[in-house]
Parts: C-alpha cells; structure tokens; sequence
C-alpha cells in the first residue's frame, strides 16, 4: 500500500477487503489481521500439524510465516563473501544449490532471489539472508526523489 518493495506482507481487512499490508502499514492505519471463522481455524491447525489430509499439504515452509523478517539489504555481498570463504567458483554453487549459473550471477549481482532461491543459498552457505524487520520511517522507497501518491497515503488521508 506505501510502495514499499521488498518487505513482507501480510492479509489485513480494510473495510471489507482483504488486502497485503506491510507491517508498517498495517501499523499506521490500523488495520486488522484476517480473521477467521473458528471452525475453519481448527481445520486449518489440524492440517499444518498432520501434513494436510491424506499427507497431502504444503512443502516446505511458507518464506512469509517467518515473522518479521526481510531479505538483508546486503544479501549480495552475503553470498560473495560466503562462497569466496568456502573457495567455490560460481559454477560450483550453483550446482550445489540445484539451480542455473546465471540465477546465482543475478543473486551476486543484486537481482532479488526467489524465496525457495533463498532458502537453497542458507542451506548450501550456512548463511542468514534474512533479518528482522527494523521500521525505518525515513527509508526511502524509490530511487527518485518523489514516491507518488499510493493508496496508502490517500487512506491515511481520509482517516485523520
């Protein structure tokens, strides 16, 4: 709703509608977490505890339960300084984590991996990509100078 990009959202109700919110958000508007029936919660609770029904549920873990957590900043340099220390070419990695060269020259570059990417990079380095989320009211969203106007601002606008 701000524009903020590469930060973890979760599922608010505003108004009637179910939206992604950041936590800074979700914070200054004061919008609530989606709630749920209470049958449906305990379904919900039963299938994550026995693997879904059948041993049919989600693989792995979902990247945005983590809490609040968000993909370091340096997570570049994190990666280079990693595999340098372990004496693995960019090859030699990418061929232990499963994936194509070129995904690892992009994730080196500064090109935001995929989740399940992130995951396989803290696995094969032994490395943390991702830290808490630390509310910065003067981080800047954009590389311009002007954001623009986003829902966010025309909300927070109609609530005062």
């Amino acid at each position: 709703m701000c524009g903020a990009m590469k930060v973890g959202t979760r599922a608010v109700t505003m108004e009637r509608t179910q939206v992604q919110a950041c936590k800074r958000c979700t914070d200054k508007l004061g919008l609530n977490d989606v709630k749920m029936a209470p049958g449906l919660s305990k379904v919900n609770s039963a299938q994550n505890t026995s693997g879904g029904y059948g041993g049919i549920g989600r693989k792995g873990k979902d990247i945005m339960l983590r809490g609040e957590k968000e993909l370091a900043s340096d997570f570049s340099k994190r990666v280079i300084a990693a595999r340098e220390s372990k004496g693995w070419d960019k090859k030699e990695l990418a061929r232990r984590c499963a994936e194509k060269i070129n995904i690892i020259t992009s994730v080196e570059s500064g090109k935001r991996p995929t989740d399940s990417v992130i995951r396989k990079l803290e696995r094969t380095l032994d490395i943390s990509l991702m830290v808490e989320a630390k509310p910065d009211e003067n981080r800047q969203v954009t590389k311009g100078t002007g954001r623009g106007f986003t829902i966010g601002d025309f909300l927070l606008d109609n609530k005062e």
